[in-house]
């Protein structure tokens, strides 16, 4: 990719798919025309996953500045409002922020704004955690499930705790929003399209590669802490690598179950992007 036409003097941001390059990318613009990688993937904030959310390697990290990778413990509660608090000073630093991920929410909200919601009680959150997916979609008010992926357990379970814990959906707090941290006027914003099979193909080879890097021992040393609902142990292959460390999957079904996750979850993550990006700058991933 020609970089030429990103202004040296504009935060960027770059969004695209799982294992669609982004952080390869990333690490280019600021190692050429200078800045601070900065993470806006949810699960790569977490402390215990390194190789299976493909969080930068101490190596990368020493190469170039790295920001809000690896700081949040694996029973920490993180959601976009701390992300937002704690990327906002990054925007004023000396370092140009090149800000990297494949969380639309988190992008969104930090170009578009987030609306104010208190937070949730505990005991909210619990029940939300005890409930199945069907029945957080039955109790979600019809404004916000219009708007929702309602295969996505993480945002159907915030939704549904919003409405449960202050009487208003979702849809309408949002409707509240105050002005963005980053207007997308002020940002050289890219998101990545590559072609399908590229992807198909990216993703399986990613995935082998984790496993070759050591992700079972990675997950083997949270087992004791594991917490099956926990935002931290959502990240995709976590499930199929636990169900093969306790016996119930051999490695290749873990490998086949967790790449095919990965890829419907590339998928989602393509229609998300499409329906909500059309003003970002698209970049074409070539095959090959």
């Amino acid at each position: 990719m020609d970089l030429s036409g990103i202004p040296p003097d504009r935060p960027v941001l770059i969004a695209g798919p799982t294992a669609s390059g982004k952080s390869a990318l990333a690490s280019r613009i600021a190692r050429e025309g200078g800045g601070v990688v900065v993470n806006a993937d949810a699960l790569q904030v977490y402390e215990g996953w390194r190789v299976l959310t493909a969080r930068p390697s101490a190596a990368e990290e020493a190469e170039v500045p790295h920001a809000l990778f690896g700081h949040v413990g694996m029973a920490e509660p993180y959601s976009v409002g701390h992300w937002l608090r704690e990327v906002a000073p990054l925007l004023e630093g000396a370092r140009r922020p090149v800000i990297v991920g494949g969380t639309g929410l988190y992008l969104s909200a930090l170009t578009e704004g987030l609306a104010e919601i208190p937070p949730v009680p505990p005991e909210v959150r619990a029940e939300g955690d005890s409930l199945p997916l069907g029945v957080l979609v039955a109790g979600l008010d019809a404004r916000t499930a219009e708007g929702l992926d309602l295969r996505n357990r993480a945002r159907v379970q915030r939704a549904w705790e919003v409405l449960r814990a202050t009487g208003r959906g979702l849809a309408e707090w949002q409707a509240d929003t105050p002005p963005p941290l980053l207007p997308l006027a002020r940002a050289a914003a890219l998101v990545l399209r590559p072609e399908v099979p590229w992807l198909d193909a990216r993703i399986a080879a990613r995935f082998g590669a984790m496993l070759e890097g050591g992700t079972v021992e990675e997950a083997r040393a949270l087992l004791p802490a594991w917490r099956e609902r926990a935002p931290a142990f959502r990240a995709l292959g976590a499930e199929e690598i636990r169900a093969h460390l306790l016996g119930r999957l051999t490695l290749e079904e873990a490998r086949a179950r967790a790449v095919l996750a990965s890829r419907l979850y590339a998928k989602r993550q393509r229609t998300w992007f499409r329906s909500r990006m059309g003003a970002w700058r698209a970049v074409a991933v070539p095959e090959g």
